[in-house]
């Protein structure tokens, strides 16, 4: 009775499995079945895995590069490997051509998505890492504008790569297409020729750095502090108060002068007594300079001479170096020298020239 059981049962399953639907048994849809399931599971166990030791790894590094990859790999979505595991499964079953291309182009479709999405992630953290350093070396001043557009701009093309390699993958002529985008792309530029001039330059003062942010530079006739660096322009603040705004363009075709990048400042600057005064004064007038600079702190004296007879004064050149870049500190030592020169001036009885002109009348 139990042999008759098996037997039975034996050739129902035997008609069962061999049963035909579309062109395939019934055992076949359920051996590509377990595959898809079990492809599901290995893929699953992999991922943890793969992320379990990425983890390990990550614990005794200092970057954080590997905490990078290890969230790319993570936000890979249960889509990708739902059809990778599809795909892998009807190897094992024969089904419409349509169905199988249609599963394939999405399964590519996702991995392009997946990889452009990585190696973004990658070029933001290259990118977030310079932004920092220029922040750290600008005292975090660093304007992030022109580190956006390049990131945006990657974007675009890692994108636009992307597209392409799927679109010739469908079978599209991609040189046709690349043709035509070509000559679309060399009108807008003769379009934007003027634009896109300020969006290099704009490139080029980031790469090659004349100035940054907080420095004060001369620019021809103006001068003032850099506030923004843009896109198409850069603003800066002049001593007068107003804003001026320059094109990069002009500002890399231009000499500009630098003076946040001096280590010393060399000033130059002269004064007169009047021609009355005694030969023994105007002996002592250099050694009074001398001890007046040698109370300054920012400031180291080269030298100061008797130099010039003019038509009204006796002249004394004076040249110092100043230990800083900064405008104001100029200004403010440079104060402090004049009141202390008059101060000593006043104390001989020595007397500032002024333009006069003296007549001698012979009777």
């Amino acid at each position: 009775m139990e042999n008759i059981f098996y037997q039975t049962a034996a050739i129902i399953n035997a008609q069962v499995l061999n049963r035909v639907f579309l062109n395939n048994t019934v055992l076949e849809y359920l051996i590509a079945l377990g595959v898809f399931i079990v492809s599901l599971i290995i893929l699953k166990i992999v991922k943890v895995i793969l992320l379990a030791k990425i983890k390990e790894i990550a614990k005794g590094t200092k970057t954080d590069f590997d905490d990078l990859i290890l969230k790319i790999i993570d936000d890979i979505g249960w889509p990708f490997y739902f059809f990778f595991a599809l795909f892998f499964a009807l190897k094992f079953v024969l089904v419409p051509e349509i169905l199988g291309s249609a599963v394939y182009y999405v399964l590519f479709l996702l991995g392009i998505y997946y990889i452009v999405r990585g190696i973004q992630a990658i070029i933001d953290y290259g990118f977030e890492k310079a932004l920092e350093k220029r922040e750290k070396d600008a005292n975090g001043k660093f304007d992030p504008t022109i580190t956006n557009l390049f990131k945006k701009a990657s974007k675009g093309i890692l994108w636009g790569i992307a597209i392409i390699i799927f679109l010739q993958n469908l079978g599209y002529d991609i040189t046709a297409l690349i043709a035509g985008l070509g000559i679309g792309g060399l009108a807008i530029a003769f379009a934007l020729q003027n634009i896109l001039s300020d969006v290099f330059s704009s490139f080029t003062i980031y790469l090659d750095k004349p100035f940054e942010i907080g420095d004060f530079i001369v620019i021809g006739k103006d001068m003032g502090t850099v506030k923004k660096i843009g896109i198409k322009s850069t603003r800066i603040q002049t001593l007068q108060g107003q804003e001026l705004v320059v094109s990069n363009q002009e500002l890399t075709s231009v000499r500009v002068n630098n003076y946040k990048k001096m280590e010393k400042r060399r000033i130059v600057f002269d004064f007169g007594v009047t021609y009355e005064t005694p030969s023994e004064k105007v002996k002592k007038i250099p050694g009074m300079v001398k001890r007046i600079m040698g109370d300054m702190e920012l400031a180291d004296l080269d030298r100061v001479h008797f130099n010039k007879f003019t038509d009204s004064s006796l002249n004394f050149e004076v040249v110092y170096y100043l230990n800083s870049s900064e405008y104001n500190d100029y200004m403010d030592v440079q104060q402090e020298i004049n009141l202390a020169i008059k101060n000593a001036l006043e104390k001989e009885q020595i007397d500032f020239a002024y333009p006069t002109q003296t007549v001698y009348l012979n009777k």
